[in-house]
């Protein structure tokens, strides 16, 4: 027996992942249909191709000068790992962590390079760690935005200016949605199928000045397998981030990333997305704010995403159940929503609270937002009622 009756109106696009993320607004694959394929990469044309994606990236981001910016192999875990795994090592290392990237970062730090002279600072799922304490004399590793718990950095404020070690962001759900301190950053990593949409498996690596006179003056005591390499005869190698790629990319994704540069152009660059983004989390927080069932699993406000924005159940009927069984409730939700094609993939991450995840990304319509909230109202409805009768 129905408890609760279906919205009368759908979303537009019910796309509503953090990764691969909602292609942009009119996306079709007929957009592509000049994509350079069946050539070489490295034909004068193509290098061309892969140079505009980087010069159209650094110009919307607006990248300070003697940034550079390059296309590496393996999304953004690729990068960043490329990251640690050639300029880790020199100095004693600070990693933050509070959530599933986060944690993995660590991960790699301990287990993989071995890092000695390690701080690790944690913090649940939810808040951020004591950013007062960590020590910019040490590298430091971080993720901007925690797209497993949608708990962001503020801004980057607390971050030295003057500083003797690097840091490492990891920024693939913020670039392009949240403002990014440039300055106070000495590697970003990112990969196109977040904030913009675009598809898998290419990453990009951000380097400052800085980090570049890492690479030409340490040499890591590990072995460096060739996609990571980024200096040859101890040089940086630049040619990397002029639209020489270490390894063969797909032109196919790179026309798709170019398309959706041209569509971030078009509708007003980074303050525009930036926007975008901002008033597609408003729809969610707002009705958050008047919704009894859920809060919002970022407890600070000032932390709260705006492109991966996490919501936990707090109805006692659900929440003092065990764990593995919020999950199953929510994974119920989920899958009452693909079925009325209302949403597409909006449990939360495996290793995250049992929560919804929704993302908010610039890509997103607020519509589109606004047409889900009653359908999640409908699914608890329902997903409730079905518990009552199990019980």
């Amino acid at each position: 027996m129905t408890t609760a009756a279906k919205p009368a109106k759908r979303p537009g696009v019910i796309h509503f992942s953090s990764g691969p993320c909602a292609k942009r607004p009119g996306w079709s694959l007929q957009n592509l249909d000049k994509a350079f394929l069946a050539r070489s990469h490295r034909a004068k044309e193509g290098k061309a191709r892969l140079k505009l994606a980087i010069d159209k990236t650094k110009a919307l981001l607006g990248l300070p000068a003697g940034y550079v910016c390059g296309i590496v192999p393996a999304s953004d875990t690729g990068a960043f790992e490329m990251a640690m795994w050639t300029m880790l090592g020199a100095r004693g290392v600070d990693a933050l962590a509070w959530e599933s990237f986060g944690k993995g970062w660590v991960t790699d730090t301990t287990k993989q390079l071995k890092i000695k002279d390690l701080r690790v600072l944690e913090a649940e799922y939810g808040r951020l760690p004591d950013l007062g304490t960590v020590d910019f004399e040490r590298d430091v590793l971080f993720t901007w935005n925690g797209t497993t718990s949608g708990v962001r950095v503020p801004n980057g404020d607390w971050i030295a200016t003057r500083r003797g070690g690097l840091t490492f962001a990891d920024a693939t759900s913020a670039v392009f949605a949240q403002p990014i301190d440039w300055p106070k950053v000495d590697v970003a990593t990112f990969s196109w199928q977040k904030v913009l949409g675009g598809e898998a498996a290419h990453g990009m690596l951000v380097l400052s000045p800085r980090a570049i006179e890492r690479l030409e003056t340490y040499t890591p005591p590990w072995p460096l397998p060739k996609v990571f390499r980024l200096t040859k005869g101890g040089k940086f190698m630049k040619e990397v981030f002029e639209g020489e790629t270490i390894n063969t990319p797909s032109m196919l994704c790179v026309e798709d990333y170019l398309d959706t540069l041209r569509w971030a152009e078009s509708v007003g660059g980074l303050p525009a997305l930036y926007a975008r983004a901002n008033a597609n989390a408003r729809v969610l927080f707002d009705w958050v704010e008047k919704t009894p069932w859920l809060e919002n699993l970022a407890v600070d406000p000032a932390t709260r995403s705006n492109t991966s924005v996490c919501l936990k159940i707090v109805d006692p009927a659900v929440s003092r159940l065990p764990g593995e069984a919020q999950r199953a409730f929510v994974k119920k939700m989920e899958a009452m929503l693909e079925k009325e094609g209302a949403a597409l993939d909006i449990a939360g991450h495996r290793d995250a609270p049992p929560s919804l995840r929704i993302w908010c990304g610039s890509t997103v319509e607020a519509a589109d937002l606004a047409a889900l909230t009653p359908w999640l109202d409908w699914a608890f409805a329902e997903a409730k009622a079905d518990l009552a009768k199990a019980a």
